[in-house]
């Protein structure tokens, strides 16, 4: 066996098929994630996943696809890490990307609330993309910014020790780089990572001060850049281990400068005290029970 099939899940209770005009034009099985509380509720019947709704999905990169193949080596043997998740390179197999890089990502031995961890990223991602919809609609810049939208996807029942296995599926980015972190830590030795900072102080302006968008990486594209894994710093903290709350955001700003991108009537808090050390690594607070497994896994890390 060379490779493991990764499909959509098509579970009743956790995915719903979007429906428009009483065809599946849309054709997906989509994760409840995909809806609000009010279009889960109503069921099949009119178009009204975000994909097909509303001037995000010009921010979000979707995976436009409903399978997926990964060799068995690069299952084992992944080619890149973040802070507490595997990252293995694949192929579409169908759908707008067939025959296009696609990317994996699974949790590391000893994390094992999976579920919240999957939750609270799909939050994030859904936040990203609205912040930084209106980021894209402010049109501050004449490029545009992207953010790859995840979703949960399972492997078949044909993918031996992976099967029915859970992982966080979207496409492949180019020319991957880090512009900043939830820490404080940022490049802004080129253009694009400038921008990236502005986005961030932009995210914390917009929403009156509630929420930083962080953690900025991806590739830079002709036309724009495309993000993956942003974090949420909140007042609430809300999104997962990696939101470092309001002390997170306090910390961005210690070391913040606005560049040529920011707008001198931005807000910025009144605490602008650095309680984390600045550091390229995502950072994280929260702890969680651990288990064993998968201990062949061991690689040196890769900074997000």
């Amino acid at each position: 066996m060379t490779d493991r099939n990764c499909g959509t899940i098509a579970d009743a209770e956790t995915a719903s098929q979007c429906d428009r005009d009483g065809t599946f034009t849309c054709n997906r099985w989509l994760t409840k994630t995909s809806f609000s509380e009010y279009q889960w509720e109503k069921g099949i019947g009119g178009c009204i996943c975000d994909s097909c709704t509303g001037d995000a999905n010009q921010t979000s990169r979707r995976n436009n696809a409903n399978s997926a193949t990964f060799l068995n080596q690069d299952l084992d043997k992944p080619f890149a890490e973040g802070a507490f998740r595997w990252v293995a390179k694949g192929t579409y197999t169908d759908g707008q990307r067939r025959g296009e890089a696609c990317v994996c990502k699974w949790f590391k031995t000893g994390h094992v609330m999976e579920t919240h961890f999957y939750d609270s990223d799909l939050k994030t991602s859904n936040e990203a993309i609205r912040l930084i919809t209106k980021w894209n609609d402010a049109k501050l810049i004449d490029r545009t910014i992207k953010v790859n939208l995840p979703e949960v996807w399972v492997f078949s029942k044909k993918s031996g020790e992976w099967a029915g296995k859970k992982v966080l599926q979207e496409p492949f980015i180019e020319n991957y780089q880090k512009f900043n972190s939830n820490s404080g830590w940022a490049d802004d030795s080129f253009p694009w990572a400038r921008v990236m900072q502005a986005l961030s102080h932009f995210s914390y302006h917009m929403s009156g001060g509630i929420t930083l968008l962080c953690d900025l990486q991806g590739g830079v594209y002709k036309n724009g850049v495309v993000l993956t894994d942003p974090v949420i710093l909140s007042t609430t903290r809300e999104y997962g281990p990696t939101d470092l709350g309001s002390q997170g955001i306090s910390s961005f700003f210690s070391s913040h400068v606005c560049n040529e991108y920011c707008r001198k009537e931005w807000r910025r808090p009144r605490d602008q005290n650095r309680y984390f050390k600045k550091t390229a690594r995502t950072s994280m607070e929260h702890h969680v029970p651990i288990r064993p497994s998968r201990p062949h896994m061991s690689m040196g890390p890769i900074y997000e």
